[in-house]
């Protein structure tokens, strides 16, 4: 299935002890690009970017995950005892020299640095295992958008080829008419230039010269193969990324569609190439959000 490279997916999750909200958004990208914005998870985070590898094979894929801890067990609280003493010893010492009164409420530990410490502790197996199936499921939501899309661009890309080819058979046809044409008008100069008496087999010799210099064939057989291999490429049976293949086509068809315009003798060539020319380009503007 061919997919778009954008999308945005969010949800929710309550679990063992903890409540998860995961974001995923996918944007364009040449490459697969993993960008993680979360709450630390070690070896975890590592864990999410290859099951998101094995779903996403290019674009950049930006993702935040938060966890509310439900369990007062999932925390950690720890006073700084020395820490504690030593400020205790310090301001009764103060306070003898000074004769000032010394006392310390509980809420003024809280607004001491470093003396209290309050922290998640390490998640266990089990809530390791609940986020990445959670996050597996989020992406999953993320892929259907990506395909959804993508069958929407494959529609328009189809579209432009068919155009492309219907100009290019009426090339084609042009090119078919060109050797009498231009028999015709060798023949009518040479009459003005009054060399009639040119034989008929000059005239066909000349005439060969001419097709030959501006021969089309070539480009044409090219164009209509890659023409071929695109529609192939955009089947709906396929069910692998092709984005980089058809943007290498794209090349392709640009680059043979120049030369044949190049080497035009025709207005009418010329018209249906710059038509060509017009739909390649819009072809790779889409193919830009492939993956």
């Amino acid at each position: 299935m061919i997919r778009s490279m954008t999308g945005f997916a969010e949800k929710s999750f309550n679990g063992p002890g903890i409540k998860l909200k995961i974001f995923i958004k996918t944007l364009n990208h040449r490459f697969f690009d993993w960008v993680y914005k979360g709450v630390a998870l070690g070896q975890l985070e590592n864990d999410l970017r290859l099951a998101c590898q094995k779903k996403i094979s290019r674009g950049r894929v930006e993702v935040v995950l938060e966890i509310d801890y439900l369990s007062p067990e999932s925390w950690n609280f720890s006073v700084n005892r020395p820490l504690l003493e030593k400020i205790v010893t310090e301001m009764k010492k103060l306070s003898r020299s000074t004769g000032l009164p010394f006392s310390l409420a509980l809420d003024q530990l809280l607004r001491v640095p470093q003396l209290i410490s309050i922290n998640q502790k390490e998640l266990g197996r089990q809530e390791k295992h609940f986020i990445l199936q959670a996050f597996e499921r989020t992406l999953e939501d993320i892929v259907r958008q990506r395909e959804r899309e993508g069958r929407v661009i494959v529609k328009q890309l189809a579209q432009h080829l068919s155009r492309i080819k219907k100009s290019l058979q009426e090339i084609e046809r042009i090119f078919g008419e060109q050797p009498e044409q231009l028999k015709e008008k060798l023949t009518r100069k040479l009459k003005e230039l009054n060399h009639s008496n040119l034989s008929e087999e000059r005239l066909s010799e000349e005439v060969a010269f001419l097709m030959q210099k501006f021969d089309l064939v070539e480009e044409i057989t090219r164009l209509k193969s890659h023409l071929e291999t695109f529609f192939q490429l955009i089947r709906p049976e396929v069910n692998e990324p092709v984005g980089k293949n058809l943007d290498f086509l794209a090349q392709e068809l640009s680059r043979e569609i120049n030369t044949l315009n190049s080497k035009a003798q025709d207005l009418g060539i010329i018209n249906h190439c710059l038509k060509i020319k017009n739909e390649i380009e819009s072809i790779r503007q889409q193919l830009q959000n492939l993956e």
